[in-house]
């Protein structure tokens, strides 16, 4: 699939005009490989100098001795929906919300986000899910070109198989649209992420509030979803992504036959793979794997699923990303640097190789020509401690 987005072109472009200079100095810098003691200089918005040594220069940002590495960069966050339906049916109103979720993921040091926003909807009983995302998507867009956030925004459709109007509303964005992801999403009960009906219903029951006989008709419903639409919807899906330029993603890929699928269509990389199978035949196939922040900060999946950690010890995680818990994102790149014992290599899980996933050439690693997207940490124990957050070389958190 082609890049979507690259340096030159829409990835700068469509972000805010306002560039920022300055120079963090006297820091250890999280460069691709190493880390040194140097300085790092941006100027309108852009890095221009890595230097070594521990020289603080006039006007320059004493950081003494504190770690610089890139902005983090997030594929997939459900954070968005939790600011605009803070509970189930409470509808928060949307710009304030969108300000919100920008304000929390730049004070998390996240630069650049792909704000996930499910597509494909069901009209009829208390699993039903409203079609939403092209107007948030709108009021995204708008917000983003007024130069209300702090960070940089891109989407991320979230298409769901089992619903009944994923193509309709897949169509109804377009190339303009700043679309750098669609991940396919099959939630058939039984399979992939809910192999087990009884994480399912622990989950749906809290979130919808829904009885047995509720349940079962739910878990009903989406069988005959996944039967009447699936095939087609997967198919149209694959289809809409390249008419977007989008890079296409999988979702709790379980078994070697769901990443030949995955492979088939044309798969960058595979969101949250549910067992070692799944991640090893990712590898085999050059599909990258990534995982989320809390299974591996927790210790294990909230579903019952492949432990983060053990894909890591195995050499089986590329990416990760801060799911259902924005502060999360950072806090991974340590726990990974622990069982690594290679700092670089674990920050490159939260910077580097997502955006490489997404195509964004421009971002993701502290080197010269690169977007100003820089944080300041400082390790208090085993935790980080984030001191700064620069966007474009602006401070935003």
């Amino acid at each position: 699939m082609n890049s979507p987005f690259s340096a030159s072109s829409l990835a700068n472009a469509c972000d805010s005009e306002m560039s920022g200079n300055l120079c963090l100095a006297n820091a250890q810098l999280v460069l691709p490989e190493q880390v040194v003691t140097g300085s790092v200089t941006i100027e309108q918005g852009v890095i221009t100098e890595i230097a070594e040594g521990d020289h603080v220069p006039t006007g320059a940002v004493n950081c003494a001795g504190d770690l610089v590495l890139p902005g983090l960069v997030e594929l997939h966050t459900d954070n968005v929906e939790r600011h605009i339906e803070p509970r189930p049916e409470v509808d928060w109103p949307h710009l304030p919300a969108l300000i919100a979720h920008d304000a929390e993921l730049a004070s998390t040091g996240i630069t650049t986000v792909f704000d996930a926003l499910r597509v494909g909807s069901i009209h009829s009983g208390k699993g039903r899910y409203v079609d939403y995302a092209r107007k948030l998507a709108d009021e995204l867009l708008a917000a983003r070109a007024q130069g209300l956030f702090k960070i940089s925004h891109f989407l991320h459709l979230r298409a769901e198989i089992c619903s009944e109007t994923l193509l309709e509303e897949l169509a109804a964005f377009t190339p303009e649209d700043r679309v750098g992801i669609v991940s396919l999403m099959d939630h058939t009960p039984g399979q992939r992420q809910f192999r087990d009906l009884t994480s399912l219903k622990v989950y749906v029951a809290k979130k919808r509030g829904m009885n047995d006989a509720e349940f079962a008709e739910h878990v009903a419903n989406l069988v005959d979803l996944q039967k009447r639409f699936g095939a087609k919807h997967e198919t149209g899906a694959v289809v809409e992504a390249n008419r977007l330029g989008a890079v296409l993603a999988s979702h709790d890929d379980t078994t070697t036959t769901h990443v030949e699928i995955s492979a088939a269509n044309g798969v960058g990389f595979a969101e949250f793979p549910t067992t070692v199978e799944a991640a090893e035949a990712c590898r085999g196939h050059g599909i990258a794997v990534m995982m989320g922040a809390p299974n591996l900060i927790r210790g294990g999946s909230h579903s019952g699923n492949v432990a983060a950690e053990d894909l890591a010890k195995a050499n089986l995680l590329d990416i990760v990303s801060s799911d259902y818990v924005p502060s999360s994102l950072l806090l991974s790149a340590f726990y990974l640097a622990r069982i690594w014992e290679d700092l670089p290599r674990a920050v490159a899980t939260v910077t580097r190789n997502p955006a490489k996933a997404a195509h964004l050439e421009d971002r993701g690693s502290l080197s010269v020509g690169g977007r100003g997207d820089v944080l300041r940490v400082r390790q208090i124990a085993e935790t980080p401690l984030l001191r700064g957050v620069w966007s474009q070389g602006n401070k935003v958190g």
